[in-house]
């Protein structure tokens, strides 16, 4: 059975690479594109892995992070979080609500891929 991977990211052309890259290694990727309802489509769609936007429409990811570590169901999903502000105080936010990795963008496709292997793997 393939892993499935829920990928919250408001940008198409982000969503389009990581889709591709991972889709090609044999994962199944889910999207969504709003922090509105993400955590519906969280409880909804049973991901091995969380891949979580920064900055999205409606709510942060930090604050989706926050609700996902404190729901006993879903707390130990992994979630590699993706930034395009690279800022110290961004990392140390994700890493106090709990997330697994964090990656800056731009990203290469490698590391990304890398990444994921390595966070489901662990789990």
């Amino acid at each position: 059975m393939n892993k499935k991977v829920l990928l919250i990211e408001d940008e198409p052309n982000i969503i389009e690479a990581i889709s591709f890259i991972l889709m090609r290694d044999g994962w199944e990727v889910k999207t969504h594109s709003n922090g509105h309802d993400a955590m519906e489509a969280v409880r909804s769609r049973e991901a091995d892995l969380i891949i979580l936007d920064v900055m999205l429409p409606g709510r942060s990811g930090f604050d989706i992070l926050k609700d996902i570590r404190a729901d006993a169901d879903l707390a130990g999903t992994p979630v590699l979080m993706l930034t395009a502000r690279g800022q110290d105080k961004d990392r140390e936010m994700a890493e106090r609500v709990g997330v697994n990795r964090f990656m800056t963008k731009p990203f290469s496709n490698a590391d990304v891929l890398d990444a994921v292997r390595s966070l489901v793997a662990t789990t």
